[in-house]
């Protein structure tokens, strides 16, 4: 009976837990929407300005909006906008230097009465930067000496105290990456940049092109068509490879030879037997500039393990073999 009502008792309290979760997720979500009808024209003036900063992009907040300005400036920083966070309480202490005439500082602070924020703008006046206040109400402090000022507007915190910020922060933080986002957007940042500000870990991996991997010169043997059978091998035990690739007199890929070619064409004379005849002809290629992702993605579907590289003109320019995207830690 004890056991019962033990489970009994541990069936309310999870769903307790759970409706409570949802709870929170909803007010949330219903903060960051909340801000849709927001999106004006202050918006785009704040879009623009941060497009001609010739200097950097320097966020600052206090307490849990300063963790979301952290978090605002290194999404800047990654997609192009160069970006630093600035704590208000070291810019007391010398760190204020990092601010200069071509900067534009985003403040952060829900009230917009924050003190060590309000303190300081009169200082980054001086400087002569730019100013962009991100505020619950456009006439707080904050928001009315501010160049220009997005008001997120009076949010009701998840919190049941409704003290700690919580939806509030979330709305500053959505409302930073709409921010971020609409520049980099606009400024036409690429994988190929993406891939610059990210080299390393798992992002940087899916980045990288094949250009990175592939194999060229001694490492990727390449051989005239009109060569024999024996000399190809040579060249492909002397590199250490798994295939060769075949060109023309211009350099231009023909044909590609693979351990599958040898053992599925094998018999007493293959050795003397023109690679021209024995090799696999037009075999599929891959653009050094293309993702080594995209290259995997050929490998598994054609069931392979080399990829001849190629240029824009055709010209064999080197190989991939499915061991380079092992060594990168790609597969």
């Amino acid at each position: 009976m004890a056991e019962v009502c033990e489970r009994i008792e541990m069936s309310k309290t999870s769903d307790t837990y759970s409706e409570y979760a949802k709870t929170v997720l909803r007010v949330e979500s219903d903060a960051i929407l909340s801000l849709i009808p927001r999106i004006d024209s202050n918006f785009v003036k704040v879009i623009t300005m941060l497009l001609n900063c010739k200097g950097r992009v320097v966020v600052t907040g206090m307490g849990k909006a300063g963790i979301i300005a952290q978090k605002l400036s290194a999404t800047f920083a990654s997609t192009g906008t160069p970006s630093l966070y600035l704590h208000p309480a070291d810019a007391y202490h010398g760190d204020l230097g990092r601010v200069t005439k071509d900067d534009i500082v985003v403040t952060l602070s829900n009230s917009g009465e924050t003190e060590e924020i309000v303190r300081l703008i009169p200082h980054i006046k001086k400087i002569g930067a730019g100013i962009v206040s991100i505020t619950s109400d456009k006439k707080s402090t904050l928001g009315a000496i501010g160049d220009v000022t997005l008001a997120i507007g009076n949010i009701e915190e998840a919190c049941p105290l409704g003290l700690a910020p919580s939806a509030s922060t979330t709305a500053m933080l959505a409302l930073g990456d709409a921010i971020a986002l609409t520049i980099l957007k606009e400024r036409g940042f690429d994988a190929e940049k993406f891939a610059f500000y990210h080299p390393g870990g798992k992002l940087g991996i899916k980045l990288l092109k094949v250009e990175e991997v592939m194999r060229t010169g001694d490492r990727s043997p390449a051989v005239r068509e009109n060569v024999t059978v024996k000399e190809a091998l040579l060249a492909i035990t002397t590199a250490k490879a798994g295939a060769v690739n075949v060109v023309d007199m211009n350099g231009k890929l023909v044909g590609i030879f693979t351990d599958g070619d040898l053992r599925r064409k094998i018999n007493a004379d293959i050795a003397t037997e023109v690679i021209g005849n024995v090799m696999t002809k037009s075999p599929k290629t891959i653009s050094s500039t293309k993702l080594a992702t995209e290259a995997l993605a050929v490998l598994r579907d054609k069931k392979i393990d080399e990829l001849p590289v190629v240029d824009e003109n055709g010209m064999a320019v080197g190989m991939l073999d499915i061991q380079d995207l092992l060594d990168v830690g790609l597969v």
